[in-house]
């Protein structure tokens, strides 16, 4: 496939654009969490197996109702308590303690000179970060990034998204609600199962290396890859887009 054809660009957040360990950070967001419920008075355990149910849903959706919907539908069941009264104040958990994770990430200026060299030329630009936060646990990563919202034609979160990578339905929302063909886009990621999947819809590809996850060793041979540095020349070599398909 020509560079040529590319008129979208997606990208990854966590891993990607955004720099992390993502074992330090899960143990991390974990705590955190741990802690708000413990605040507002749930049992702390029953909370943690409420959540890994709640995201295991999100990740095994089936396009039927929101990745939202299915969260707390999943976390209600385990907690056995009508969670309509908490979930404002689990929000808050992204306008708060959630801040106080962002020193387990690092912010690389080249993720927003990447970003603002695709719109500057012309480049629809998707956040495709796999949709199992709520918007403002999004926002507030993309801020840890040094990203601004306004940069993206798309940012995938779980309040309007039904299901979860790696599932190709995921990748097939994105595509009709822009009303583009795979072919016509690049998708940029560190994640070989997860983000790399879309070449099986005809995606081009080009695999981050920095903080790359490769959980079944899958043969990366014929993938164009490299740093967040090199993804970024990769970008700079497609050139100016002058009109969009």
């Amino acid at each position: 496939m020509a560079s040529q054809d590319i008129t979208t660009v997606l990208l990854d957040l966590d891993g990607t654009l955004l720099p992390m360990d993502r074992g330090s950070f899960m143990e991390s967001y974990l705590k955190a969490f741990a802690g708000k419920c413990l605040q507002i008075g749930l049992p702390v355990d029953r909370a943690m197996r409420a959540l890994e149910s709640g995201i295991t849903a999100m990740i095994g959706n089936d396009g039927s109702m929101t990745n939202e919907r299915r969260f707390w539908q999943a976390f209600s069941e385990i907690m056995q308590i009508d969670m309509q009264d908490h979930m404002d104040r689990f929000l808050d958990f992204y306008r708060q303690e959630f801040t106080l994770i962002a020193h387990e990430t690092v912010t690389d200026p080249t993720a927003a000179h990447m970003v603002r060299f695709l719109k500057d030329h012309g480049y629809r630009v998707v956040l495709a970060t796999t949709p199992v936060f709520p918007r403002e646990g999004t926002l507030e990563r993309m801020r840890w990034a040094g990203l601004d919202p306004s940069w993206f034609d798309m940012i995938t979160t779980y309040e309007d998204f039904s299901f979860a990578k790696p599932s190709l339905g995921y990748y097939r929302q994105i595509l009709e609600r822009l009303g583009i063909e795979a072919a016509q886009c690049l998708m940029i990621g560190n994640d070989v199962e997860e983000d790399m999947v879309v070449r099986e819809l005809g995606m081009q590809v080009f695999l981050v290396t920095d903080h790359l996850i490769n959980r079944t060793g899958v043969d990366t041979s014929s993938f164009e890859k490299g740093s967040l540095s090199e993804a970024c020349a990769y970008c700079k070599k497609l050139g100016r887009m002058e009109v969009r398909s």
